[in-house]
């Protein structure tokens, strides 16, 4: 009998959260100025074109656009137009230069210069346009060393920040156990022109966080249980000189908390509530005390009322996303040093079905408690954050509260996969959101919160019902009226970010699959509160 081969034990690689981002540096020159644009240093140019505006047909200049026309000899311009290029944000049109006239052995005007020129489509040079751009620059550079752009050259920080931002969302690779490893980003990218340093810093670190979002969204549920999730976020926080505390086990009923305990009991992989504490040395003089909260579902098999289609369920490893982007938000809240105390409430739990999994018309008690009735397992989210939103509110201190989830496909099905809901009981707050929506590029939409709506989760044996006994319709209002219960009247936000957490395909500085989408623009509020 033949024995069978045998194969050396290999064991994976360690996974890595927060990989280092690509190398960005910043130069005061121009094209024409600048004497390291020669062939073996930079690998490509990349230069900026409008597209036509209102009454005219011609392809408008961007900075840096004349100077290589002029340092090349060339007419970049005609030769977009021969290329029929339009010049719409985030489109890129590679222009190749010859070496040398086949046979002639003439010496070319760009001899030993780089011999690839990017034309980019900044489209009328809005934010979001050199977003879109600083994305697209990222896809078509992969592979090279150096390149050199003057795209973001603008007269404001504002052009500096989204370019970059975009760059490096754009720059982003999933994490991966294939054999044939991704292309990776290009080793550096220079900024030519009046480019703040300044606006460079803060593009990388929204983009850094976002990049863990991705990651932890993206890793198998095989490997992201609930203590290994919770693992992660302490010791990542820990670097950045963030208090972290757990509850498992016991310690979860011993503290009260019944929503998460409910929830992951039919799980081999036992729930865990994080809590995750940045107080700044220096508060400001308005200072608050802010209370995140992200729905942390390593996966989510709707419980014993399990998911129906079952390709609803092929995307639940991505049902945690809540939490990495409160996770991601406290952790910028700390590198950036606001002067407001940030605490992370991250209720983790794995919803599946087994011998001990919470039935329908089980009766529950959350941290606080008032008492809710599980209608319906797969509505799970709104019960482990209830616990973390009451414990913020009534055991925390919290001046406000955020939480993030994805909540609902009601959401998902309003609006699609470019915004999220936006529910809130604080004007002030949807103020400060839309604004940082604005300027993140993660679009809000506020959605009304009609307290008529409340008496569809009226229970006849608890004080709620996680879901109406019938349909109600209005089922992304509905979780939030859920949620405003356990806010306990203070200023409270929720973002259902349900429909544009994942994404089936790029879509300019959104990467396919999970999209990190959330953290930045919480991040963006805390910077600016």
């Amino acid at each position: 009998m033949t024995p069978r081969a045998k194969f050396p034990a290999t064991q994976p690689e360690p996974i890595t959260v927060g990989r280092e981002l690509p190398a960005i540096s910043v130069s005061p020159g121009t094209i024409e100025s600048c004497d390291f644009l020669d062939a073996e240093s930079v690998d490509a140019i990349a230069v900026g074109v409008g597209a036509p505006i209102a009454g005219d047909d011609e392809l408008q200049p961007r900075a840096g656009t004349v100077h290589a026309s002029a340092r090349y000899r060339i007419d970049l311009a005609e030769l977009a137009h021969r290329s029929h290029f339009k010049a719409a944000p985030g489109t890129t049109h590679v222009i190749d230069l010859p070496v040398t006239h086949r046979g002639s052995g003439a010496v070319l005007p760009w001899q030993g210069l780089p011999l690839r020129i990017i034309l980019m489509g900044v489209g009328q040079g809005t934010d979001d346009d050199l977003r879109k751009a600083g994305a697209a620059l990222a896809e078509v550079s992969k592979g090279l060393g150096k390149v050199v752009t003057t795209v973001a050259a603008r007269s404001d920080d504002r052009g500096t920040r989204h370019f970059v931002e975009g760059y490096l969302l754009g720059a982003y690779s999933s994490w991966s156990r294939k054999a044939k490893a991704a292309p990776v980003p290009a080793q550096e990218l220079v900024l030519l022109g009046p480019n703040s340093q300044e606006a460079v810093d803060t593009a990388r670190r929204h983009a850094w966080l976002t990049w863990i979002a991705r990651d932890l969204a993206t890793i198998p549920s095989n490997i992201k249980t609930p203590a290994w999730l919770a693992s992660q976020f302490v010791a990542i926080a820990k670097t950045y000189g963030v208090e972290a505390k757990t509850w498992s086990g016991k310690q979860l009923k011993d503290q009260g908390f019944g929503g998460v305990e409910a929830v992951g009991q039919g799980s081999v992989n036992p729930p865990v509530m994080v809590q995750l504490s940045y107080v700044p040395e220096k508060k400001a003089k308005d200072h608050k005390h802010v209370v995140l909260v992200g729905k942390g579902i390593s996966f989510d098999t709707g419980g014993i009322s399990i998911k129906r289609p079952r390709e609803t369920m092929i995307t639940m490893k991505t049902d945690m996303t809540g939490a990495a982007d409160a996770f991601a938000a406290v952790i910028g809240a700390a590198t950036s040093k606001i002067g407001h105390s940030v605490t992370a409430m991250l209720p983790l739990a794995e919803n599946h079905f087994g011998a001990n999994s919470t039935r329908p018309s089980d009766v529950i008690t959350i941290f606080g408690g008032k008492t809710v009735e599980i209608a319906n397992t797969d509505a799970e989210g709104r019960v482990v954050m209830a616990d973390a939103l009451a414990y913020g509110s009534l055991e925390l201190g919290a001046d406000l509260l955020i939480d993030v989830a994805t909540l609902t496909g009601a959401a998902a099905m309003s609006l699609g996969h470019s915004h999220a809901a936006l529910f809130t009981n604080n004007e002030d707050l949807s103020k400060r959101f839309l604004e940082a929506a604005e300027e993140t590029g993660e679009a809000l939409w506020r959605m009304p919160l009609v307290h008529e709506y409340s008496e569809a989760l009226e229970s006849q044996v608890a004080d709620l019902r996680n879901i109406p006994e019938h349909a109600a319709g209005a089922g992304a209002v509905v979780a939030a009226l859920f949620l405003e219960q356990f806010a306990n009247g203070l200023p409270w936000v929720h973002l259902d970010i349900a429909g544009p957490s994942h994404r089936n395909s790029k879509h300019h500085e959104a990467n396919k699959g999970p999209t990190g989408f959330g953290a930045r623009v919480v991040l963006e509020v805390l910077e600016k509160l």
